[in-house]
């Protein structure tokens, strides 16, 4: 007797169901992006020396300096500590991006770009 492969007989009403719900998150996921792209991080470095924003585009849109960490003698420290601003806003974003979408696919592990 051969066996039966699949789900019992409430398969399209469960299909159904698991297309709303993929719909809904879809939409969370649009919202979720639309609300990342409109925030702004901002991080230090040297003590608040140097500071950088970011926008939820990963583009830097603002840099701040004190006038104490402006030394002619001394660029490379200032490089340095406007990449560490700039690395650091980053990966705060990107904190950020990871828990909103955590919230939305309730820590399923499914990545942002799903093509629902």
């Amino acid at each position: 007797m051969a066996k039966r492969g699949g789900f019992g007989g409430g398969m399209p009403g469960n299909m159904n169901n698991l297309m709303k719900q993929a719909q809904k998150m879809q939409r969370q996921m649009e919202e979720a992006q639309k609300e990342l792209e409109e925030k702004e991080i901002t991080a230090a470095a040297g003590g608040g020396a140097v500071e950088v924003t970011v926008s939820g585009k990963r583009e830097v849109t603002k840099v701040k300096l004190s006038e104490d960490v402006v030394d002619p003698d001394d660029i490379e420290m200032l490089e340095d500590l406007i990449m560490a601003a700039t690395n650091e806003a980053l990966r705060q974003l990107e904190e950020f991006s990871a828990n909103s979408m955590s919230k939305i696919t309730g820590g399923m592990g499914i990545p942002g770009g799903l093509p629902f």
